[in-house]
């Protein structure tokens, strides 16, 4: 018999619903890894009690562009992000990313998603495009088991590399594949993992990783088993690389997109910082998302992304984090604050997107840039997926008056009080629940050292 769990007495309950719908000092009925019901005073003598008592609850964030193998090379100063070009930092990072092994991927997956939900994030996509002559076919396998270790539910983007540096990509060679072997995988992978029953856990991604390192029939191929499939597509798009797709094919990388039928309602893009005005509208007009990472492009002095304008575009906007490598910092409570601050100081003039715009956006379109229907917002019939935040601190005082826009406002960054998943918690009082952090953290730190810190010159210059 599934145990019922009631969270009792929280303080409010921000549900994103259609509605905006707040609560005041209500409980949820959980059962079967879905709410049952949200009102005051749920009487249930047999569920497992959580007590929320001055607790504000939030649905689970939604980050939809991540590159968790890249963890092992934060607070990596010989490879500056902020002082390059994005081709220029690619063309430095990558010899780095050709030493990373399978061990790499797992670990670096565990330290990413144990990030992710200390910091309210319950859903994540990861766009793993690192396939090493030391990863070989597993990556993706070592991810999913990492994610079922962690509790977390997980997209996993299969990308790849094809395009060699001797015709002007940035891959060394031993990140490169074929187009078969990409395709191949990517089959076996959404055979053995692609779950779209409701609540499901884990699903996959066609994502090849940019125009301008693959060649054009990793696209074909990748848009031909998607139909097939009905699984959905990602790529980077628009994030410095324009100049380089006019020298080889006379077309802006949206325009080659289009030409070859990536585009549409299935596929969501990394970025896009680079489109211009028209390109905006037409991805409003056939419902290509766009995955917005803010840290990233502060750092590397990129234009912002004009969310106003986009939401009059109708552009499905979603947050994510990008990967560690050019964000030190990748959890989804971040990037919500540092989107709301570029946004105040972009559109002062014309008026900014709120605070809780950027929750949803962080939620409900993060939901619906992977097509689930089932999660982003709290209400009865979807999963259980929340994270909770202790009011009853002193450093909380005097921000109460709203919890819709209270995270990015006031800059609530930190670990949270409790994360959910499907009904399960995963993490409670500075504690994952499902595994032994310290023993993970030091085999993780073993890895490091062994794969990346002993081998790579650019890290002996640290150390």
């Amino acid at each position: 018999m599934n145990q019922k769990i009631l969270i009792k007495n929280a303080l409010a309950v921000v549900s994103c619903d259609s509605k905006d719908t707040v609560y005041d000092h209500v409980d949820i009925l959980i059962s079967e890894k879905k709410i049952l019901e949200i009102s005051p005073n749920i009487n249930c003598p047999d569920a497992l009690k959580i007590d929320a008592t001055g607790k504000f609850i939030y649905p689970g964030l939604v980050s939809t562009h991540h590159h968790f193998f890249q963890t092992f090379v934060r607070n990596l100063v010989t490879i500056d992000y902020p002082s390059m070009s994005v081709v220029e930092w690619l063309d430095k990072i990558y010899p780095i990313f050709e030493k990373i092994d399978s061990d790499v991927i797992y670990y670096s997956a565990l330290t990413a998603m144990a990030d992710s939900v200390k910091h309210g994030c319950t859903t994540v996509f990861d766009h793993q495009y690192c396939y090493t002559t030391h990863t070989k076919l597993e990556a993706i396998d070592r991810q999913m088991d990492a994610a079922e270790k962690i509790g977390i539910r997980f997209h996993a983007g299969r990308g790849s590399n094809t395009l060699p540096r001797s015709e002007g990509s940035t891959i060394p060679n031993g990140m490169l594949e074929t187009t078969e072997t990409f395709i191949n995988d990517t089959r076996r992978l959404i055979k053995n993992y692609h779950d779209v029953t409701p609540f499901s856990m884990r699903q996959i991604v066609i994502a090849p990783c940019q125009p301008v390192n693959c060649y054009e029939d990793t696209f074909v191929e990748s848009i031909k088993l998607a139909k097939e499939t009905g699984v959905r597509l990602h790529t980077h798009l628009g994030e410095g690389e324009n100049s380089i797709m006019m020298e080889r094919h006379n077309l802006r990388t949206m325009d080659w997109c289009e030409r070859i039928g990536f585009l549409g309602e299935n596929t969501w893009l990394a970025h896009c910082w680079e489109l211009t005005d028209d390109e905006y509208k037409h991805l409003g007009d056939i419902g290509t998302g766009i995955s917005h990472c803010p840290a990233p492009a502060v750092l590397g002095g990129h234009p912002i992304l004009d969310m106003k304008r986009l939401e009059k575009y109708n552009v499905l906007l979603s947050l994510g984090s990008d990967g560690s490598a050019t964000n030190d910092c990748a959890h989804s409570l971040d990037s919500l604050r540092i989107a709301y601050l570029m946004q105040c100081y972009h559109s002062k003039e014309r008026g900014c997107v709120s605070a809780y715009d950027l929750l949803k956006i962080a939620t409900i379109n993060g939901a619906k840039t992977l097509g689930r229907s089932d999660i982003g917002s709290l209400e009865v019939g979807k999963a259980a997926d929340l994270f909770m935040i202790d009011t009853e601190t002193l450093e909380m005082t005097g921000t109460l008056h709203d919890p819709r826009n209270l995270l990015a406002r006031v800059a609530v960054m930190g670990n949270v009080w409790l994360t959910m998943i499907n009904g399960k918690v995963v993490y409670q009082n500075n504690q994952l629940t499902n595994v032994d952090e310290k023993r993970l953290a030091a085999e993780g730190e073993t890895v490091c050292n062994k794969v990346l810190r002993e081998q790579c010159e650019a890290f002996q210059n640290l150390y």
